[in-house]
């Protein structure tokens, strides 16, 4: 019975990931330059947040809890890679999610912690995140040496080539990416702010996909297109097998340049999706008084399309600086990702080194989300989507959000952070807040 018991598989996981990745990290320290043949990577992080009582004229069963609330979110990553053939890498990432986020993640469309799943059940619960292979075609006979990292091998990479993917992945791991910020385990924690929010991007409720990536990349611009798999249902887990019309394509053109002899990049994004989507205004023709039900409109096909821009520049040696805007059309459910169909984003990160913590970083940013006009009548007319809904909306303007942090390295692999974020219009509700959000993060990965 001990051995069957949930707790001692979740120590055990622990005790053996951290084991396993020790020995590896501590030989590859003996030779970071040779081509590795496999690797094997760890991270985990431990996200605690807290707001205290906020005024709200009224509440619905979506809605940001008015009254204090304390949260944590844990993630467990193994990293493992090999080298099949010329050019072929394979990638498997099994990973431990649980906790919660304030509220069950809910009333608030750039939701504060981007380590924490709308899923209910708080229990940790072990699933793959990553299974994919990706092969490479050199083009030219120029290479440079590429760094071991989370899902990358050390070696011989070259600098002009292009490479397919195949098998489930995150599509935060090839589009929108942006230096200074993309990752809510050391970043920002926002949601808003680790990504182009009105990009519906495809994803299970964990954030992860089926599909194939096609990149042609070379040292000034880079293009990427894919083809993924979308859920059954509105952020749910089961992926839609009916391909037909059910999926989403994604393509992404990426300029690098210099400016001022820093360097800095711009991607230019596109989407179109394709699901059993439910429509906005449908909902509400077909709806009596208050009463709007997405559900009852779905139809298979329905399609949602939109747009990004990400941009970032280094300013300094130890300063960057990064903007984000992104739109959709509004006019059917948000599927995937958050209830957002335009946002801009906008901040920057400053390295420690000129107060001699050249491994700590402090960010600040701010970014403003809104909904279409459809959107808005459909909430405002009793609707719920998978994030908001408030029961009304009559009194309806951007949620605006600002985030600050600190992140201090504690020792070689151990970063602590403290963060702040300061919410405005709760899921566009006047009627709602302020919300201040503290957290603590805790951040180890080899």
């Amino acid at each position: 019975m001990f051995l069957r018991s949930p707790a001692f598989k979740h120590k055990l996981f622990f005790a053996l990931a951290f084991l396993l990745t020790a020995q590896l990290h501590a030989s590859s320290l003996q030779d970071s330059t040779r081509d590795r043949q496999w690797d094997l990577h760890f991270q985990q992080t431990v996200v605690t947040q807290y707001h205290p009582p906020f005024n709200a004229a009224y509440s619905g069963p979506n809605s940001l809890g008015t009254a204090e609330d304390i949260q944590t979110s844990l993630t467990t990553t193994l990293f493992l890679g090999g080298r099949l053939w010329q050019g072929a890498e394979i990638y498997f990432d099994p990973e431990l999610a649980g906790g919660a986020g304030l509220s069950g993640a809910l009333g608030v469309a750039g939701f504060p912690n981007g380590e924490t799943f709308r899923i209910g059940n708080p229990r940790p619960e072990g699933y793959i995140a990553r299974l994919f292979i990706k092969q490479t075609f050199a083009i030219g006979d120029e290479y440079e040496h590429r760094d071991e990292d989370q899902d990358q091998l050390a070696g011989k990479q070259p600098k002009n080539y292009f490479a397919l993917t195949f098998g489930k992945f995150s599509m935060e791991d090839y589009f929108d990416d942006n230096k200074y910020s993309h990752d809510p385990r050391t970043q920002f924690l926002n949601w808003g702010l680790m990504s182009n929010a009105a990009w519906d991007y495809p994803a299970n409720t964990r954030g992860y996909t089926w599909g194939f990536v096609a990149e042609y990349v070379n040292p000034d611009w880079a293009l990427r297109f894919s083809s993924t798999m979308v859920p059954i249902d509105a952020n749910g887990d089961i992926m839609d097998m009916r391909i037909a019309q059910s999926k989403s394509e994604t393509i992404e053109l990426q300029k690098n340049f210099v400016l001022g002899g820093h360097k800095g990049s711009a991607r230019l994004l596109g989407f179109y999706t394709q699901a059993d989507m439910g429509n906005y205004a449908d909902a509400v023709a077909m709806a009596t008084a208050g009463n709007a039900d997405i559900n009852q409109s779905r139809e298979l096909g329905r399609s949602k399309y939109g747009a990004g821009l990400d941009v970032q520049q280094e300013l300094a040696d130890d300063l960057g600086l990064f903007f984000r805007t992104s739109w959709n059309d509004g006019n059917n459910e948000t599927w995937m990702f958050t209830e957002i169909d335009e946002t801009a984003s906008a901040g920057v990160l400053l390295n420690g080194t000129s107060w001699g913590r050249s491994d700590d970083n402090v960010g600040v940013a701010a970014e403003v989300n809104q909904i279409s006009k459809e959107h808005q009548a459909y909430l405002n007319d009793g609707g719920y989507g998978f994030m908001l809904g408030d029961g009304k909306l009559t009194n309806e303007a951007p949620e605006a959000i600002a985030e600050t942090y600190y992140s201090y390295r504690l020792h070689d692999d151990v970063w602590l952070s403290a963060d702040y974020q300061f919410i405005l219009n709760p899921g566009y509700n006047v009627d709602r807040g302020p919300v201040h959000v503290f957290a603590l993060r805790a951040h180890t990965e080899f």
